[in-house]
């Protein structure tokens, strides 16, 4: 069994970056300059946005933070999305969810200009990426491509399950590896899915995206699969000064042992969620989607 570091990965591709951003600057260009508007005070999107601006730095961005109250009125939102939309400065910006229930989050993200949507929400975006072309991918799925690649992880002609039926990771992830450069063939699974666990257990790689803390379980692998574990949620701990840790969709110790490659969570998908929204900004930030 081969642990997939997606710590040690994103560090190598942060550098990469920061390369390509320094002869940027050298060459007389301004850096990339990535935005976040964040509402209300969840404390799972400050750490992520808090991240998200620690990144920045580290590879020579710029960032800007943009601050509402829970109650701020979907409108206004808008407003200042169409603000950023028409800004020459910025490159791209992202609008962390979740929302409040008053706000729709899908006019958000229609509203956001697809050539600064550096999420990949858009459903320009997400169409283009259907169809094979040049696009903003959803940070999550495009860090994981990045993982198996990086890891010379063969992909052609096997079976991948994706669980998992998400907009934001397990539709993208489906579509990402049935194209001709991955050549997977793909199972979209889900809650209502007959024989689940058979299925999982047929799978040469296994992608849970389900956001239900320990539901893949050892039967449920077969020996030398590859699982890619995109479960980050919040449980209780007494060990942490947080009171809580993350916990992934698989159950680490049980299936670890029967697996070619796993991810560990934390340090698996995570980072690479983080490095991929650096990426599309730098992609962004050079005009090479949307040319």
């Amino acid at each position: 069994m081969q642990l997939i570091d997606g710590k040690a990965t994103s560090k190598a591709i942060k550098a990469e970056i920061k390369t390509e951003v320094d002869s940027l600057v050298l060459a007389g260009h301004r850096p990339p300059h990535l935005a976040a508007i964040l509402v209300g005070h969840d404390g799972g999107s400050e750490t992520y946005v808090a991240y998200k601006i620690k990144d920045c730095e580290e590879v020579g961005f710029k960032s800007s933070l943009v601050r509402f109250e829970d109650d701020v009125k979907e409108e206004v939102l808008l407003e200042k999305i169409c603000e950023l939309n028409g800004d020459p400065g910025l490159d791209g910006f992202i609008v962390q969810l979740p929302l409040p229930d008053h706000i729709n989050e899908q006019k958000v993200i229609e509203t956001i200009n697809p050539k600064k949507d550096v999420d990949g929400f858009h459903p320009l975006n997400v169409g283009r990426t259907v169809i094979g072309l040049p696009s903003f991918v959803s940070a999550t799925p495009f860090g994981i491509i990045e993982l198996l690649k990086r890891y010379h992880i063969e992909t052609s002609g096997k079976h991948c399950v994706v669980v998992g039926r998400s907009n934001i990771v397990g539709r993208p992830m489906s579509i990402l590896m049935s194209q001709k450069s991955i050549n997977a063939t793909v199972t979209v699974a889900h809650s209502r899915t007959k024989d689940l666990e058979t299925l999982c257990a047929s799978a040469d790689i296994l992608i849970a995206a389900l956001g239900a803390p320990g539901f893949i379980k050892e039967h449920m692998v077969k020996e030398g699969a590859v699982v890619i574990d995109v479960g980050t949620t919040r449980v209780p701990s007494s060990e942490t000064k947080s009171g809580f840790r993350l916990k992934g969709d698989v159950i680490f110790e049980e299936v670890a042992p029967k697996c070619s490659y796993i991810t560990p969570v934390p340090g698996g998908v995570g980072p690479m969620t983080r490095v991929s929204l650096l990426s599309n900004t730098l992609l962004a930030a050079k005009g090479n989607i949307y040319s």
